[in-house]
């Protein structure tokens, strides 16, 4: 297969929540994950080495582009753990504070809900432009998974590399798809750009990107979705009669799943409450945005919920962890307020969450729950996982 598969026993899938400035917080369970690597496998160990698949969305989709975009060595840009500095350093300048009161800040952030995007994205682009430049998706250490979304033609627009090899219409710039993917609505401007081949007769495709969070904020099933494509892909090529089951096939899969946070437990809106919203407070409701808040979290916890359905329908439960805290309030559950404070406290709530027990979403209530029987925290089933992901690694290079 075009993952890499085949080799060893199992593909492994890496998936990255969107959720802006909370970014920070699978970025450092992602620095301990390549810590582990290390001590098993050496220093130069990193993430891209061991995942057949990184999928990301939004702020996740910068983080996949940080570990699986090459550097002039060919090895990943970024070590899993500068991944948290990365978002302390830029995060307050994408995200620029006002300094007016409360309560002015509130009154110029609603009108500006209503005139244009809360941030112009300048500061965004220019980043990514700067560190990206004009490597494309094709070239990745490994194959990626970016979600978007095409308001021209509403609909999802899944880029992937495997994709951009056999077609240079989906071979955009890897710039121009991070920041498609992180054009939330109300807070950065949509994003347009064009790809094109060398045959002048073919005309160029054009995107009209938002961010992939409306479509997929938790890409998980899009990852596991694209093995099952390739495979049914290779099955259709083949002219041989040993035509691999994609069930199967899905007994092999290793998936880490990680979110960026959300605030179950803070009873945020009530429907006494949004019986009297109109358009605008849907979108805007003093500092926070109900309707991103509604679809993002909906989004990533259906996934969880079928994902986590899949695994254990294949007796294979142990093959799928998640890793999400959904405790958050007050400005940690935010994806835009960049101060200090608040990024520094996102890291802690990351630290704290490795010790945290592994759980799991209740459809019934909403919350994460522990997992009886499991008494595992999260830290041991990263260092769990690592352990696998040696191991595969060394039975496909022997």
């Amino acid at each position: 297969m075009a993952t890499g598969t085949g080799k060893g026993k199992m593909v492994t899938v890496l998936s990255i929540d969107g959720g802006g400035i909370r970014g920070i917080i699978p970025g450092t369970l992602l620095g301990f994950l390549e810590s582990k690597l290390q001590e098993l496998d050496g220093p130069d160990a990193r993430i891209a080495d061991y995942f057949d698949i990184v999928a990301g969305t939004s702020t996740g989709g910068l983080v996949t582009a940080m570990l699986t975009a090459p550097n002039k060595d060919n090895r990943p840009m970024y070590a899993a753990k500068d991944i948290t500095g990365f978002y302390l350093e830029h995060c307050p300048k994408i995200f620029l504070q006002s300094s007016y009161s409360n309560f002015v800040s509130s009154m110029t952030n609603m009108i500006g809900a209503v005139m244009g995007p809360k941030y112009d994205g300048k500061y965004l682009r220019s980043l990514i432009n700067g560190l990206l430049g004009n490597l494309t998706l094709k070239e990745t250490l490994t194959n990626v998974i970016i979600p978007t979304f095409d308001i021209n033609l509403l609909q999802p627009v899944i880029f992937n590399s495997n994709d951009a090899k056999l077609n240079d219409l989906k071979n955009a710039r890897l710039a121009d798809v991070c920041i498609g993917t992180s054009a939330a609505p109300t807070f950065l401007p949509a994003h347009y750009f064009e790809t094109s081949t060398k045959d002048a007769e073919v005309n160029p495709r054009r995107f009209h990107l938002i961010d992939g969070g409306v479509a997929a904020n938790n890409p998980t099933m899009m990852a596991i979705s694209q093995i099952l494509k390739e495979i049914l892909m290779q099955n259709t090529d083949s002219e041989s009669n040993d035509d691999i089951k994609p069930m199967e096939y899905s007994k092999r899969m290793l998936v880490l799943s990680l979110g960026t946070g959300a605030a179950k437990h803070e009873g945020k809106y009530t429907a006494a409450k949004a019986s009297t919203w109109g358009l605008l407070n849907w979108l805007y409701d003093f500092g926070a945005t109900p309707l991103l808040d509604v679809y993002g979290d909906a989004s990533s916890d259906m996934v969880d919920f079928h994902v986590s359905t899949l695994f254990q329908a294949l007796d294979r439960k142990n093959s799928y962890l998640r890793i999400q805290v959904d405790n958050l309030t007050g400005e940690a559950a935010s994806v835009d307020i960049a101060t200090t404070e608040n990024l520094q406290k996102l890291v802690e709530i990351a630290k704290e969450l490795l010790k945290k027990p592994v759980s799991r979403v209740n459809l019934d209530t909403g919350k994460f729950e522990e997992i009886k029987d499991g008494g595992t925290t999260n830290e041991e089933a990263l260092a769990s996982f690592a352990e696998l992901l040696v191991e595969e690694r060394k039975l496909r290079q022997n």
